[in-house]
């Protein structure tokens, strides 16, 4: 059973950490599209070429399912790449609906923060608009942080400031609930958490993709009883290239460890 599992950048590595998790048992190809990231600052147009690109590169290696890592790329690409591929594609959006439903408390509100393409998405409007019945949800664009992670840079002063002055117009401490609707802010958890209050929620679409990926391979009958309790493999591409070299290996490893430390918070 082979899965192949795309983004713009490393960003979608959350999303592979936390399948390996719920199916360790299924082969995955991670492509990050490096050479073009990031993508929250293309045209639709150009994000869907690039997106069809990588997922016939995916379809070619043998992939029986692939998701979107990407809500960019989900945004703008998934309901063309549906009608063209004959395989399950499965996409991923901001939590919005399970971030709206945890607000008990009067007065507290849900940020939702993202690349300006998916702020700005009919797609992301539809979800607010379905589950803000109370008009408590913000959307804040945070352009710059795509190009932090892709520096590996996830908790300098830098990042912090640049999170500061985005956020200047609004009111922290009103905010209980923060909703990373792009799976590279997955590693800038601790930085969110200095800014924040201390009972803020940070809720991500990861736990909820790989849920749907594995009901939807043993649905389609991709995942197989011989399949149980087999150990899996990955292999990482960077835009076409395969990432094998001890050095390459070495820092992909250290992206996991930071994604799991990122998890626990």
């Amino acid at each position: 059973m082979k899965i192949g599992i795309f983004d713009s950048g490393i960003g979608g590595l959350s999303v592979l950490h936390q399948a390996m998790i719920t199916m360790p048992e299924a082969d995955y190809i991670f492509y990050a599209d490096v050479d073009n990231v990031p993508y929250g600052e293309k045209t639709k147009e150009e994000v869907r070429k690039l997106v069809d690109h990588a997922v016939g590169f995916l379809v070619d290696k043998g992939c029986q399912a692939i998701v979107l890592a990407c809500n960019t790329a989900t945004s703008a690409a998934i309901s063309y790449l549906r009608e063209k591929y004959k395989l399950p594609i499965i996409g991923i959006e901001p939590a919005v609906k399970p971030a709206v439903e945890h607000i008990h408390e009067s007065g507290k509100r849900v940020m939702v923060v993202s690349t300006p393409v998916t702020a700005k998405g009919e797609k992301l409007k539809k979800l607010v608009d379905k589950y803000d019945n109370k008009h408590i949800v913000d959307v804040v664009a945070l352009p710059k942080l795509v190009r932090f992670a892709q520096d590996d840079d996830f908790d300098s002063s830098d990042v912090t400031d640049y999170l500061k002055s985005e956020f200047a117009p609004y009111n922290l401490n009103d905010y209980s609930e923060l909703v990373l609707g792009c799976t590279h802010f997955n590693y800038f958890k601790d930085s969110f958490s200095k800014l924040f209050p201390d009972d803020l929620e940070m809720v991500d679409g990861n736990t909820g993709v790989s849920n749907n990926l594995k009901n939807t391979v043993v649905k389609k009958g991709i995942f197989k009883e011989e399949d149980k309790g087999k150990k899996g493999t990955v292999e990482y591409y960077y835009s076409d290239r395969k990432m094998e070299s001890e050095a390459e290996m070495k820092h992909i490893k250290k992206l996991h460890e930071r994604l799991e430390r990122m998890r626990q918070i």
